[in-house]
């Protein structure tokens, strides 16, 4: 299921690059996956990498199977990703993701791995 126009509030310029440069690793966002997607249907169930934001409000976790369920934006496309397994400490509701794993044909990428941005770690010291 793919849904658009739930978060209003875009990623910040520099932070697609910033969170990449950080990672070493390229990712997409979920507007370029749409495209993908929508250009080669063949591309569901490749292992991919999503970089985006958790949309607030969205975070639902299932203790007794370690499950967590959310939904990424890039501000124009929106993804609900489930993850089986413990998110990072850094993770929190509207945080930065890099999640890894496969899109399924539902529309839902189910992941491997999540990654977080440590926001305290990575920003710019503010000059003098």
């Amino acid at each position: 299921m793919l849904e658009t126009g739930w978060y209003n509030s875009a990623m910040k310029a520099g932070s697609k690059f910033a969170l990449g440069a950080v990672l070493g690793q390229y990712f997409l966002t979920p507007s370029e996956l749409a495209q993908r997607v929508s250009a080669d249907p063949s591309f569901y169930d490749l292992g991919l990498k999503v970089g985006a934001r958790v949309v607030p409000g969205t975070v639902s976790k299932e203790i007794a199977t370690q499950t967590l369920r959310f939904h990424i934006t890039d501000g124009t496309v929106n993804y609900p990703v489930i993850f089986k397994g413990l998110p990072p400490d850094t993770f929190t509701d509207s945080v930065e993701v890099v999640v890894e794993g496969r899109l399924q044909k539902d529309g839902v990428i189910h992941a491997t791995n999540v990654l977080a941005k440590c926001g305290s770690r990575y920003e710019a010291v503010p000059k003098a």
